[in-house]
């Protein structure tokens, strides 16, 4: 296990005219679950990839555990790392493919065996070790990618989108898998996605990227409640954070924020009053999402609403929500920045 600390570091491309990663500077101590959050394009992969050596630092420091390692080959970063496609050698068996990093590096018949048959169990692949990875479904050949980088006992552990692949129940089970993984290693991780569910549900912290910058680094917590940029704010979400104009301010509130009194309640004097027009409701089961206008200035939003309520509202009707004051957040329209306080 090690730390890794990234240092003013920028990967450019075409003379320096592309900046791929542009003056990143992230520290990761010994252990830590971090993911990389960004939308195609952000350089979240390229991040990974100069990390691991696969690409060559234009200028900046990488350190793992201390040690400056922009020069050293990917095979003397003790590094592994899990690729989308998982990269499975097709001709050889699953036990082939999870013991050849063992091979390569000399270990010895029964040392391989021993490590192959651990790596097998923790990923509950004992069964499958004989066959090739033609015969195994996209989940199964997921773990064996897992096993034969974790067989090495790596001090980082790399994985660049390795859930993309899977259908929707097979990423909920693989996400609990490496939550318990890395619960047992406590190897430190870096885990690359565009997915906001998995880096909420996985990132002990979460690293938010968009072209090649770092735009907030902070805990799920922090990075939903507390964006530092409407970036951040309409980036995270499902729906994301919706955005206002009020006076000199944009004015941002997450969907569930919102709330519409009851008939025989009586208007809050405390809470942040907002007449919309209802233009559509989306029934969820339990929750309904309420796309609509707000009356004031045009602006589009969406609320989320216990599902009881969408059976009395109606498109084209009218109504006034209610958004208490500490939950809205403050930004500059001009900057993008949120204004604390």
């Amino acid at each position: 296990m090690a730390s890794l600390s990234i240092e003013h570091l920028c990967t450019t491309y075409d003379h320096g005219r592309v900046k791929a990663v542009n003056d990143v500077n992230i520290e990761v101590p010994d252990g830590e679950f971090l993911v990389l959050l960004g939308a195609s394009g952000s350089g979240k992969s390229t991040l990974m990839r100069t990390i691991a050596g696969l690409e060559r630092p234009t200028s900046g420091i990488i350190r793992i555990d201390g040690r400056v390692a922009n020069e050293e080959p990917p095979r003397s970063r003790n590094i592994s790392m899990v690729f989308q496609s998982y990269a499975l050698y097709p001709h050889k068996t699953v036990g082939r493919n999870i013991s050849f990093p063992l091979e390569a590096s000399h270990m010895s018949a029964a040392e391989i065996k021993e490590k192959v048959e651990w790596a097998a169990k923790l990923f509950h692949i004992e069964g499958y070790l004989g066959r090739k990875p033609r015969a195994l479904s996209g989940g199964e050949r997921q773990r064996v990618a897992l096993a034969r980088a974790l067989v090495r006992t790596p001090s980082l552990f790399l994985m660049d989108e390795p859930l993309s692949n899977l259908d929707a129940k097979l990423r909920h089970s693989a996400r609990r898998e490496f939550k318990r993984l890395h619960q047992q290693t406590g190897i430190t991780t870096l885990y690359v996605t565009h997915d906001q569910i998995e880096a909420m549900g996985l990132g002990q912290r979460i690293a938010v990227m968009n072209h090649g910058e770092l735009q907030q680094i902070g805990t799920p917590h922090e990075i939903y409640h507390e964006p530092a940029n409407t970036f951040v704010a309409q980036f995270m979400g499902s729906p994301p954070m919706n955005l206002i104009p009020e006076g000199d301010w944009l004015i941002g509130f997450h969907a569930e924020d919102a709330w519409l009194p009851t008939d025989d309640a009586a208007a809050p004097a405390d809470q942040h009053p907002l007449t919309i027009t209802i233009q559509q409701i989306e029934a969820l089961g339990a929750d309904a999402l309420i796309y609509a206008s707000l009356n004031a200035t045009q602006t589009d939003l969406i609320l989320k609403l216990p599902e009881r309520f969408s059976q009395e509202l109606a498109p084209g009707q009218s109504a006034t929500f209610y958004v208490p004051p500490h939950k809205i957040r403050r930004f500059d329209p001009r900057s993008g920045l949120r204004v604390k306080g």
